[in-house]
């Protein structure tokens, strides 16, 4: 399991603060405390401050840089904001999170993605509304992978994400990204799958266990990345059951190692 680490992110209220004052030891601190629990991707996201944001993702990207050495993944809707930040990058193989099929987006990114070598987010979102069903998610997974690899973009290098919402207001969401996940990874040999984690339980009670219950059913089904909180002890440890249930962890050797060295929650 990719772990791309979700909590340098402008819509949380502690990061928001710190990018406000440009308190670069509190974005430090998060940037450590993800990369000691174990994430492989540090996400950066500044996305808030109207007319801020490339000013704040370049900020962001020179403050990580100077306490861990793992590669980032920058967040935004904005290609303009990501081609200010991507040449501040000194880590290898940047993620650009994220492109969609909408207009206006799709070939500033693509351009980005091909320009850096990075690998890409590729969002099921087209015009109009967000993809909802199991063929819906597929459909506009198998357009956009198309379009990535016409243009010469590996299929190792591409993560679709199926777009899970909140089970609050789509009961129905959490299956059919699964089914998503399980049809695109499929059809598509050698490419990925990541979701945002955290969407599928916004707004409910015992969030942290949906959580680790959801990612599970989805790790069967073929998930092979997700943006999480990796300093949530129990869902790392539940990824690392997982691996080892699903034979990913041949003969069980990282979760051996994980519970010889108290990693397990």
């Amino acid at each position: 399991m990719l772990v791309v680490a979700e909590r340098i992110n402008a819509s949380r209220k502690n990061i928001r603060a710190a990018l406000e004052r440009l308190d670069s030891e509190s974005i430090q601190r998060e940037a450590l405390a993800q990369t000691k629990a174990g994430a492989n991707y540090i996400d950066i996201n500044g996305g808030t401050f109207p007319g801020r944001e490339a000013e704040l993702l370049t900020w962001l990207v020179e403050v990580v840089q100077e306490v861990t050495d793992l590669p980032l993944c920058l967040d935004s809707s904005d290609p303009s904001a990501l081609a200010e930040a991507l040449p501040k990058v000194k880590t290898p193989r940047p993620m650009i999170n994220s492109i969609t099929l909408e207009d206006g987006r799709f070939e500033p990114v693509l351009h980005l993605v091909r320009g850096y070598s990075a690998k890409v987010i590729a969002l099921c979102q087209g015009q109009g509304r967000p993809p909802v069903t199991i063929s819906e998610k597929e459909d506009v997974a198998a357009r956009m992978v198309g379009k990535l690899t016409e243009a010469g973009v590996p299929l190792d290098d591409i993560y679709v994400d199926p777009l899970v919402f909140p089970l609050a207001t789509d009961p129905d969401s959490g299956q059919a990204t699964i089914g998503a996940i399980s049809a695109i990874m499929k059809r598509f040999p050698g490419i990925h799958s990541i979701c945002g984690l955290t969407n599928i339980s916004h707004g409910i009670p015992a969030r942290k266990l949906v959580n680790r219950t959801f990612l599970v059913c989805a790790m069967a089904k073929g998930l092979d990345s997700a943006i999480l909180d990796p300093t949530d002890s129990l869902l790392m440890s539940n990824v690392i059951a997982a691996e080892a249930a699903l034979g990913i962890d041949e003969y069980c050797i990282n979760l051996i190692g994980a519970f010889k060295s108290g990693k397990l929650g």
